[in-house]
């Protein structure tokens, strides 16, 4: 089933894991204690917001199954071309806190000037994270340079503000499909590398009881595919590799397509990891994006839907 609903775990217990998961990261590569330090900051700020949100009403969305089921079909993320209102009160403080830590964490300047033009109003906060939730990339990052801002930096702060957003829109459309709906079928059926919800490409695949599960970047979406290929291109066959680019770490690995030039790191777990601590796998296997990279492979950018 291509749709992966994750299991309700507790906040303790979340908590608990993730601690775990740092712990361990540590005992194999102590180097990455400052951004291990600087990740339980920011990790803990959307926490934070995400249980503000879950305990606030979220904006009444008219989204029928049977709409969205139809543009699933179409390969249309949820999401893609909506307009959907952001609680712009919960999350503008998050991202000025986000903003603090990032300073603390070695951004330094560069994340001062961006919390001193969202507290300022000189950059609108409501069109930033809106821009974000709608993963208008092009528009932050022009935005930034017209602004003398760190484009990737502003792209970062928004991403992680609305991200706790992204995820309780994912449990409000997908989390209580009925078995014998439309949008269940759609969902099922969904057979694409990047995320039926927003449309962002995963930041990796968790490998959890034989099962390779695509994790979203931003909402945390799990899915899996029939098909063992390239997510983005489909690529199939001996260009088509996976591989460990260290042999004492087979538990972490990265599929590279020759045909696209592209890659994603998977890596194996017990369980799949509860939102916001799937960044604890991508941090981990930061080497294995060196290794791609230095290979010349890359991530491709995030797509753009047709919404006729």
């Amino acid at each position: 089933m291509p749709y992966v609903a994750l299991a309700p775990v507790t906040r303790e217990a979340r908590t608990a894991a993730a601690s775990a998961r740092w712990v361990e990261v540590l005992a194999s590569r102590p180097e990455l204690e400052p951004a291990v330090a600087l990740q339980q900051q920011l990790l803990g700020i959307v926490a934070k917001t995400a249980e503000v949100l879950q305990r606030g009403r979220l904006p009444k969305l008219s989204l029928p199954g049977r709409y969205l089921a139809a543009k699933l079909d179409r390969g249309v993320p949820a999401l893609s071309g909506e307009p959907i209102p952001v609680p712009v009160p919960v999350l503008t403080p998050a991202a000025l806190s986000l903003c603090e830590a990032l300073s603390k964490g070695g951004a330094g300047d560069a994340a001062d000037h961006i919390r001193l033009q969202i507290s300022e109003t000189r950059i609108d906060a409501g069109s930033l994270l809106a821009a974000s939730l709608k993963r208008d990339q092009a528009a932050i990052r022009t935005g930034a340079k017209h602004r003398g801002l760190s484009p990737d930096l502003l792209w970062l702060v928004a991403e992680l503000a609305v991200s706790p957003f992204a995820y309780a829109l994912q449990e409000l459309l997908f989390g209580s499909v009925a078995d014998d709906s439309p949008l269940r079928a759609a969902l099922d059926g969904w057979a694409h590398g990047y995320c039926a919800l927003c449309g962002s490409w995963p930041a990796v695949a968790e490998v959890a009881n034989a099962h390779r599960v695509l994790r979203c970047s931003f909402c945390a979406l799990a899915w899996e595919l029939k098909s063992y290929a390239c997510i983005y291109c489909g690529e199939s066959g001996e260009k088509f590799v996976t591989a460990a680019p260290n042999q004492a770490r087979m538990d972490r690995r990265v599929e590279i397509c020759k045909t696209c030039g592209s890659y994603l790191k998977t890596i194996d777990l017990p369980a799949l990891s509860p939102f916001p601590f799937l960044a604890i796998s991508d941090l981990e296997t930061m080497d294995v994006d060196m290794a791609a990279m230095e290979s010349g492979y890359r991530r491709p950018p995030l797509k753009e839907f047709s919404h006729r």
